[in-house]
């Protein structure tokens, strides 16, 4: 299957009307809080030396640090658009960046072909999948890892509600950055909790670790604080 056109037209739409500014996604955290702490949680299961592919890489903020610790990576995204901004933000460096619907099982196992097996990086992409796709998601995941790679994979639990309608209904609306992601027909945290340690289940994953977490924003709510998204995290092996 494929995405729908609605589906891929909103994420086009987003990031054609997002900037090259540091931050201007409301995911677009730093490193630091991100793909740094994730990556002290893969390492100890997982190969440095084997690729590591950043699925919705957006505009490739993670997948920049993340190519300092595996010996190579790969960012694939969905939206032409937000491909485009992480190679301009890549400036030149050997960090690979393409499209990719992950529903496309020829593609993803054509990637997976040239690469061989691959560690995985995915932060918060299930969840706001659409329910029919978010199957092939999960599939997409276990046919990069093959037998010997791993994944980390960070998803949106339903606490993440709460703190978005929060933000939602504070003085004034939400914040001009979580506007954009209402305005665009974006849906964070669709998944119900339960949900996604089945769908990695049926795709043929194994647990090796797992634990609660949170998704930093980089938007603030009226009185300084920021909006941090819970987050459950999952290391991944394929069987």
């Amino acid at each position: 299957m494929n995405v729908s056109d609605n589906y891929r037209n909103a994420w086009e739409s987003y990031w054609s009307q997002t900037s090259d500014a540091t931050g201007d996604a409301i995911w677009d955290a730093d490193p630091s809080l991100s793909a740094a702490p994730h990556s002290e949680l893969l390492l100890p299961h997982a190969d440095p030396a084997r690729t590591i592919v950043d699925l919705g890489c957006g505009n490739g903020t993670q997948t920049r640090y993340l190519a300092t610790r595996f010996a190579r990576a790969v960012g694939v995204d969905l939206s032409h658009a937000a491909v485009e901004h992480a190679r301009r933000a890549a400036d030149g460096s050997s960090i690979e960046f393409r499209q990719l619907d992950l529903t496309d099982t020829d593609a993803v196992h054509a990637l997976h072909d040239q690469l061989g097996d691959s560690n995985v990086y995915m932060r918060a992409v299930i969840h706001q999948s659409e329910p029919a796709a978010r199957p092939a998601v999960a599939a997409a995941v276990a046919a990069l890892l093959g037998t010997e790679g791993r994944a980390f994979v960070a998803e949106l639990t339903s606490g993440s509600r709460d703190v978005l309608k929060q933000a939602a209904a504070q003085p004034g609306g939400p914040g001009p950055k979580l506007q954009r992601v209402f305005h665009h027909g974006l849906k964070p945290a669709d998944a119900d909790d339960e949900e996604i340690p089945r769908l990695l289940g049926d795709a043929g994953l194994k647990i090796l670790a797992e634990g609660e977490t949170t998704l930093p924003q980089t938007e603030h709510l009226t009185d300084g604080t920021r909006i941090d998204l819970p987050a459950r995290w999952f290391v991944l092996a394929g069987r």
